[in-house]
């Protein structure tokens, strides 16, 4: 599934593209994604000028004068800017046409969604997939995000692991992120989100954003499906220190990366640097 990372990755392939230019066609061709593409879509943006193109979590947000478009590319999906003599391929459910070209999302599996906020709803963040969202972590001191983590985890029974993947007190962690910036702030995955002090929080907050700092320069992670706006992979997993990497040495103490179960989720940790 595309993560923080991945999302930014588009958002910033995407931006330069689709910034201050109209939509001159809206081509729906799978309306039954996870959610069904409003019907009206084509009305809301045909002939409008995208203003921005921001992202919130791994929600990237089109804003019209008249409201935001909503993607989320969920376990399968890419967005890619295309030329529009491109031809199209099985599972190309969604063009925006453009006069110097289009954008397209691919979803094989269909767990994206394509939503619309009217802007007489209020801002998008009150839109309910964004209301409760956390922090986003490379945009927020790390302090202030280790002072979050604390102060969210105090009544907790959850692990810390878990506590990531929720994303409601700060965003982007996935599954592989959440494994690295654990293994970096030397803590256990298994462990208790309430027990963890506050110094260990603040710890865990800077192993979150230099990783997510670090995915970012690689383009993101390519596992199976991802890639960018260009239709370039990701690769930060190249360099992962405990994700994937069962059975191999700790490149901090040469111990044995280990692999448990949790939440139906994979971790990778090293029982000699985490605690």
């Amino acid at each position: 599934m595309p993560e923080l990372p991945e999302v930014e990755t588009v958002r910033r392939g995407l931006a330069p593209h689709m910034t201050s230019r109209v939509v001159r066609e809206v081509c729906v061709r799978v309306p039954a994604l996870r959610w069904p593409i409003p019907a009206d879509l084509s009305e809301c943006i045909r002939g409008e000028r995208v203003h921005q193109v921001r992202r919130r979590g791994k929600y990237l947000l089109f804003e019209f004068s008249s409201g935001w478009m909503v993607i989320h590319l969920g376990m399968s999906g890419s967005l890619r800017w295309v030329d529009a003599q491109i031809p199209v391929r099985k599972h190309d459910h969604l063009d925006l046409v453009f006069d110097h070209g289009l954008l397209r999302l691919h979803d094989p599996r269909r767990f994206g969604a394509v939503l619309w906020h009217d802007r007489i709803a209020g801002p998008v963040e009150a839109h309910p997939l964004l209301a409760r969202l956390g922090l986003e972590p490379l945009s927020t001191p790390a302090e202030q995000i280790g002072q979050r983590l604390y102060a969210g985890t105090r009544d907790r029974r959850s692990s810390i692991k878990a506590v990531l993947l929720a994303g409601d007190l700060v965003v982007g962690a996935g599954n592989i992120y959440a494994c690295e910036s654990l293994y970096r702030a030397q803590i256990h995955p298994a462990t208790r989100g309430g027990r963890i002090s506050l110094s260990r929080c603040q710890r865990l907050a800077v192993a979150v954003r230099d990783t997510l700092s670090d995915a970012l320069a690689r383009g993101g992670t390519t596992l199976k499906d991802f890639v960018g706006s260009d239709g370039a992979s990701g690769y930060f997993q190249i360099d992962a220190l405990v994700y994937g990497r069962e059975g191999q040495a700790c490149r901090r103490c040469a111990g044995t990366i280990r692999r448990v179960v949790q939440q139906q989720r994979a971790s990778f940790y090293c029982p000699g640097c985490q605690h």
